[in-house]
């Protein structure tokens, strides 16, 4: 994080305080680990299928805004895909950790897994803070928003402290907090997604942020080469293989959760229905960066732009 305090006292407070509540929130959305005295993600995946699992409200919100952006999306932005996505994240550390027995997941295998993955069994009680699978063998995955949910708390957070001009970088996910002490907006770059990987990484642009939250997702930050396919870590629903339609998809939104379940269903979307999904709402800009080197944007994305 960067940003103004009245004195270095009142900035290492809000920097203490946002690395708690970033802390707090990994280690409930973590899916892979659990953590004494806690009921997080892990938990909910083991047990939910038994019966309802009571859990903290910083998870139950985040599922009722996961379940919305699968309405928005059309169902591109799935976090009951934890299934599929399970199989392609064995797939992938097994390839990282010996590239030479790099495979490809089998079709059927990842079938099998999609018969797990509807959203209408996922029942989120809000008065007794509940979550239930009314499929046992759902389970959720909500790497396609957790981290942008998490520092648009986070960031609401620091604002109640009264921390008023910030940049928030949660590992790639921008979130701004108010403007610069000279009223000038804070600049976030958008990273070039078709350097070459022994090239020096350069941006394509910078976009101005004002209390607002900037989120790429992009084919070159996850992934592995497999008989040399690359095959990265955005997976379509529809296809169950890694989305082919763009290299990488931004996002600028007022919330940081919003803009980062956004970019994973906009990266799964044709082009032409996401330019449609983005243009009806208020307030987000897009832009899309195809393989061939093209680039399509909204129609206010030009505004944003530092010049």
């Amino acid at each position: 994080m960067v940003g103004y305090a009245e004195s270095p006292e009142e900035w290492q407070r809000q920097i203490d305080a946002l690395h708690e509540d970033l802390l707090a929130y990994h280690q409930l959305y973590d899916i892979y680990h659990n953590y004494d005295g806690l009921v997080n993600l892990q938990q909910v995946n083991r047990l939910a299928g038994e019966g309802p699992v009571k859990v903290d409200p910083r998870i139950l919100n985040l599922l009722l805004q996961a379940k919305e952006l699968y309405t928005v999306t059309s169902g591109q932005m799935n976090i009951a895909m934890g299934r599929p996505l399970s199989i392609w994240h064995t797939y992938r550390e097994e390839a990282l950790r010996d590239p030479a027995k790099a495979r490809v997941p089998e079709p059927d295998k990842l079938a099998a897994s999609a018969e797990h993955t509807k959203m209408d069994n996922l029942i989120l009680d809000e008065e007794n803070f509940t979550v239930f699978f009314k499929d046992p063998e759902l389970r959720l995955d909500v790497g396609s928003v957790g981290k942008g949910y998490a520092a648009e708390m986070a960031a609401r957070a620091a604002e109640e402290r009264g921390l008023q001009s910030a940049l928030l970088n949660v590992g790639g996910n921008l979130r701004s907090i108010g403007t610069k002490p000279n009223g000038t907006p804070w600049i976030g770059g958008i990273q070039n997604p078709w350097s070459d990987a022994g090239e020096k990484t350069g941006y394509l642009m910078a976009v101005e942020l004002e209390n607002e939250a900037l989120v790429t997702s992009g084919d070159y930050q996850r992934f592995y080469v497999a008989d040399g396919v690359k095959y990265h870590h955005i997976i379509d629903p529809d296809t169950l293989f890694p989305a082919r339609y763009f290299s990488a998809v931004a996002v600028l939104a007022p919330d940081s959760g919003l803009a980062d379940g956004l970019s994973t269903g906009l990266f799964c979307m044709e082009p032409e229905e996401g330019l449609a999904l983005v243009e009806s709402l208020d307030k987000v800009e897009a832009l899309w960066m195809l393989a061939d080197g093209s680039m399509v944007q909204s129609s206010g994305w030009q505004d944003h732009l530092k010049t």
